[in-house]
């Protein structure tokens, strides 16, 4: 094994599914891919920035992120992120492909942080920030192919939102597949078949009713989660067809509720899938050179 390959890394920055955030509890959904050299984020849902900081990574060092879709717990740090690396001396461009209305999303960041940004550049001497990131709107297919390094997507069924997308990136060999927010969807299988890790968001039927009594909207809310997420039985039953190497449950519903643990959502997965499975945690790592390689099956 090349020393590329046993550095490869998945870290789950945060693994909550939705956006509210509670004393001691996790954080919305973003995680780094790190594989190939290349370093990834993927989605930046609050509380990214002091994550990716707390994997030891520079953010000087920020690459290429990718946004699934627009609800708030998968972009509303993305500006933040950026402007925080700036300030921290980044000076290489940063690339960011999402679906359409990232574009907006970051002109109207930079409008609401003009009078700091411009400010910065001349009494710090930095470099324009508008100079530095340019923003890629991305549909179904290949979204960047760079020598062995490809990022492809897939739309899923998230209603109401309708351009939200799960990503495959390939390099050298591995695969890294997030679903992203996703109803049980049984083409993703084949777009994940063969990946070493199948990132996929799960949601446990026994909690719902417990997290919607929480909210003020207890019925409306529980109607969009049952048709807008997947039970994690279902997670499995991708990771089944797709053969993937490891399945990595993520964006948790719910994740903070002291009445389900980990055990919980082993036994609804074990119902449909057998191989390798790692329960999300804020700040998890899994090494991809630890995920069992799995042929496609196609």
């Amino acid at each position: 094994m090349s020393a590329d390959l046993a550095e490869d890394r998945l870290v789950l920055l945060g693994a909550k599914g939705g956006p509210a955030i509670r004393p001691g509890g996790p954080w919305p959904t973003s995680s780094l891919l790190e594989f190939g050299g290349r370093t990834i984020v993927v989605d930046c849902g609050l509380g990214v920035t002091r994550a990716l900081t707390d994997t030891g990574m520079s953010l000087k060092a920020l690459d290429l992120i990718f946004i699934t879709h627009l609800h708030s717990d998968h972009i509303l740090e993305l500006g933040p992120l950026i402007h925080t690396a700036w300030t921290a001396g980044l000076a290489t461009p940063v690339r960011v492909f999402g679906p359409a209305g990232t574009r907006d999303y970051w002109r109207n960041f930079l409008r609401a942080m003009a009078f700091d940004i411009d400010t910065r550049i001349v009494d710090e001497g930095r470099p324009d920030i508008r100079d530095l990131v340019s923003i890629a709107e991305f549909g179904e297919g290949t979204v960047l192919e760079e020598g062995r390094f490809v990022a492809k997507a897939l739309r899923v069924d998230h209603p109401p939102v309708t351009d939200c997308f799960a990503l495959r990136f390939n390099h050298g060999g591995r695969s890294g597949v997030f679903s992203a927010g996703t109803a049980y969807l049984p083409p993703l299988a084949g777009f994940a078949d063969g990946a070493d890790v199948l990132v996929h968001e799960a949601m446990l039927e026994e909690g719902v009713d417990r997290l919607v009594a929480r909210t003020g909207n207890g019925a409306r809310l529980k109607e969009h989660l049952m048709a807008s997420h997947t039970l994690a039985s279902d997670a499995g039953r991708i990771a089944a067809a797709a053969n993937v190497g490891r399945l990595v449950l993520n964006h948790l519903i719910p994740a903070d509720d002291p009445g389900v643990g980990e055990a919980d959502w082993i036994e609804a997965v074990r119902k449909t899938w057998d191989g390798a499975l790692t329960i999300g945690r804020d700040g998890l790592v899994v090494a991809l050179a630890d995920a069992p390689r799995m042929a496609p099956k196609s």
